[in-house]
């Protein structure tokens, strides 16, 4: 999954969307004026991969809004439960933010946002009121409501960052965290919303964390088998599709050059891979991995397959009363706020 520097596709861009290795697109802010330019960015991305592809974009709410001018203010999700007076009213708000960042994605072919944050809000750096709550209990509720929210508009919902970058504190960014905790302490803590979620069947993708959980693997999560095949995929039973974090990441930097660090990466568990804002190095995946898309291994195809369960997904009809009253929802939310 590649990202675009502007807001029209370049010359190497549209040649790049039709690589065999592409299979999708991360948006950024950068990548939008208003509506109307989006959605003409959006159509040219399909148009030139001559191919089924993804698009994707971080858009939680909050600081993590990649789109504002001409969409809904989308809280962070953190202030959801300070501002509520009850449970009942915060899963309302929960709903309502999943429901109207999912209509106003899907309008403009948008597959989906990468969310919702399943980290507790404990002492990281990066994470803090982008997480529900402290308590992952409160997370898995408030969570599951948003969920409903992007079922409504038949988006997939994808929780990040496994197993739980909330307690610790570096930015993997900027740094490369380590978790000193033991497993028992990690899963009964951090990992208790993605259990929680991947036993409801909630989750059709997940993104794991930059951080190495130092008495589990010596690997950071996104790289290793430990984490994405032992517990993620066979212990709790997961069956969607893995998407690392994004490769140019300073906590993706133990894995080696970016190469290394995509190979890595998938023959970890990894479905697909992020590489952005680093033209070179996501150029030098696209060259290191065309042999292995040409092998077609029975492997590599059911990632492919998990991947692309997630593409194209048609908005229902007759959603335009409850998104209006999801936006008014949350407008009061944030007035509130």
């Amino acid at each position: 999954m590649l990202d675009c520097e502007a807001e029209m596709l370049t010359a190497e861009e549209k040649e790049k969307l039709a690589h065999p290795v592409t299979g999708g697109v991360i948006l950024f802010s950068r990548n939008y004026y208003d509506k109307r330019q989006l959605k003409a960015l959006v159509e040219d991305i399909r148009r030139f991969a001559h191919k089924p592809l993804l698009i994707a974009v971080d858009h939680e709410g909050g600081r993590v809004q990649r789109f504002r001018d001409g969409f809904t203010a989308i809280p962070a999700m953190g202030k959801i439960v300070k501002q509520s007076a009850t449970t009942a009213q915060s899963e309302m708000y929960a709903k309502a933010c999943g429901l109207a960042l999912a209509y106003e994605l899907k309008t403009l072919d948008i597959d989906f946002s990468f969310a919702p944050v399943l980290d507790i809000n404990g002492v990281s750096q990066v994470i803090g009121d982008r997480a529900f709550s402290e308590s992952a209990v409160q997370v898995a509720k408030l969570a599951s409501a948003l969920i409903s929210g992007l079922k409504l508009v038949n988006m997939p919902a994808i929780g990040k960052h496994f197993p739980g970058h909330g307690s610790v504190a570096p930015d993997s960014h900027i740094a490369l965290p380590v978790d000193e905790r033991d497993f028992s302490d990690i899963k009964h803590t951090d990992m208790v919303a993605f259990e929680k979620m991947i036993g409801q069947s909630l989750l059709d993708g997940v993104m794991p964390a930059h951080v190495i959980y130092k008495q589990v693997c010596s690997q950071p999560a996104g790289f290793s088998e430990h984490w994405l095949q032992q517990i993620l995929r066979k212990n709790l039973s997961f069956k969607g599709a893995v998407f690392s974090d994004d490769l140019s990441m300073h906590g993706a930097s133990v894995a080696g050059d970016y190469i290394d660090r995509a190979t890595l990466a998938l023959n970890a568990g990894c479905d697909m891979v992020l590489a952005c804002n680093n033209v070179k190095g996501a150029e030098s995946i696209l060259d290191g991995l065309e042999s292995r898309v040409a092998m077609h291994s029975e492997e590599d195809k059911q990632k492919q397959a998990r991947v692309m369960a997630l593409y194209g997904r048609n908005m229902p009809l007759g959603l335009q009363q409850q998104y209006k009253d999801a936006v008014a929802l949350i407008q009061r939310l944030n007035v509130s706020a």
